[in-house]
């Protein structure tokens, strides 16, 4: 079989396409994302990859999700800031949060992230950011690489897909990224949980981010430590700083 198209993005291994399939490394994760995926498809929400079990390599087979993603690209195309983008992602995790509500996991499933699962728990996509979303004429076809689903409070979910999509990202990030106008983040961020339908206080939901980001901070710098490869890279591309940085520009911010 071909070994396939590399896809551009991706810091931990890639995925190559093969015809209308996506094939990645597996993961012990793996069984558990599809059995979620599976789930997924079951109650007719569409907007994710169907997962197809692993191929003669044993890669994890998922569909592809035709249209356009951000890959390498600097700054992001102009759609990713757009107020319209954060209509379409806030719809998106509001519908998949409901889809997902009724999932229960197995005993003994492992996930990559999140904590142990518990009632109340979800699993969320927990890296819902524009480098993970395909988009065509204007509309979000929806979000891939979901090696990072596991069990969290659907707050935490929307906390981490806002801080993406807002941006509230530390200054530095978001400016290489194309996006410059802070006076109007509070604004976006009262678009984006308006349309998710969240109805809680905002000065809570924004320290709800704080301890968001901070976890992937710790996380990153915990990985890292124990010598996973993907992480060190993060290490080395500053990732756990910006992070950190993000969370102190934080301080302040206007609800």
């Amino acid at each position: 079989m071909s070994s396939g198209e590399r896809l551009p993005g991706g810091n931990d291994g890639g995925a190559v396409r093969v015809g209308d399939t996506v094939r990645r490394v597996a993961g012990a994760w793996t069984p558990s994302v599809h059995l979620l995926l599976r789930h997924l498809e079951s109650t007719g929400f569409d907007r994710v990859p169907r997962a197809l079990g692993l191929d003669d390599q044993g890669r994890e087979t998922l569909s592809y999700l035709d249209g356009e993603a951000i890959g390498h690209r600097r700054p992001w195309p102009a759609w990713a800031h757009s107020d319209e983008a954060l209509l379409e992602v806030a719809g998106w995790l509001r519908d998949f949060h409901t889809a997902v509500a009724s999932f229960v996991p197995p005993p003994g499933a492992v996930w990559r992230g999140g904590e142990t699962w518990r009632p109340g728990l979800i699993i969320g996509h927990n890296d819902a950011a524009p480098y993970n979303a395909v988009w065509s004429g204007g509309r979000l076809v929806g979000f891939f690489d979901w090696d990072f689903a596991g069990p969290v409070t659907p707050e935490w979910d929307l906390a981490f897909t806002a801080f993406s999509w807002v941006p509230l990202h530390a200054r530095h990030v978001v400016e290489a990224e194309g996006f410059t106008a802070f006076e109007d983040r509070p604004r976006r961020l009262r678009i984006f949980l308006d349309a998710y339908g969240w109805e809680g206080d905002l000065g809570a939901f924004v320290e709800t981010v704080r301890r968001r980001v901070l976890a992937s901070v710790d996380g990153i710098r915990r990985a890292a430590a124990a010598g996973e490869p993907a992480y060190r890279r993060l290490i080395a591309l500053g990732a756990d700083r910006n992070l950190a940085t993000a969370v102190a520009e934080l301080d302040g911010f206007p609800v």
